[in-house]
Parts: C-alpha cells; sequence; structure tokens
C-alpha cells in the first residue's frame, strides 16, 4: 500500500480531503492511503519517512520550503497542492488524486 500524507495549517480541511481521496482511491481499485497532519507536526512526520509523498496544502505553502528540505533528507518527495485540488467536491478531490498518483514514487 502506498501513504500520502497531506500537511495543512490545523488538519481539519485536510483531514476531509484525506477522507474523500482515499474513498476516491477505493473506487478506482487503487490501494492508497491519503492522511493528514497539522503543519506543527509536518516537519516531524517527514522525518519520521513513513509516507511515501508529502503534500503542502496551499494555506501551509510558507512552509514548503522547510519542509521540502526535510523532504529531500529522507529521499521523500514534498509537493505542493494547487487551491484547484483542495476543494472538497469531486472534480478537487479527483484532482487531488491525480496529482498523487502522478507524484508518488514508482518503487
Amino acid at each position: 500500500m502506498k501513504k500520502a500524507l497531506i500537511i495543512c495549517a490545523a488538519g481539519m480541511s485536510s483531514s476531509l480531503m484525506a477522507k474523500k481521496t482515499t474513498e476516491f482511491f477505493k473506487t478506482k481499485g487503487k490501494d492508497i492511503e491519503v492522511d493528514a497532519v497539522s503543519a506543527n507536526e509536518g516537519n516531524k512526520m517527514i522525518e519520521k519517512g513513513d509516507f511515501d509523498l508529502y503534500l503542502v496544502s496551499p494555506q501551509t505553502k510558507m512552509y514548503f520550503q522547510k519542509l521540502k528540505e526535510a523532504g529531500e533528507r529522507v529521499g521523500k518527495p514534498v509537493v505542493n497542492i494547487p487551491p484547484q485540488a483542495y476543494i472538497p467536491i469531486p472534480m478537487g478531490v479527483e484532482k487531488l488524486g491525480n496529482l498523487i498518483l502522478q507524484e508518488l514514487p514508482n518503487d
């Protein structure tokens, strides 16, 4: 199973996006789980390296460079989520799902 983590300001909107995106993957037959944490936990979670991909929400993009550097230290990709892929409606969930599929390492 592949795992992606959304890093968000408080972790509330990202929890909803994570749940909906995980459900989206299930309907597509993909074994990908999406989870979410607050920006305060983001760096620690990247350093643990438990996820295959780390996603930075639009409202926390000011932390992107620091989080990306943490990802580089553990050899994990960290990407920004564009605002249009961060809307909890089917179109936004599909865009986030496609971003995850595009950015997940193929190992």
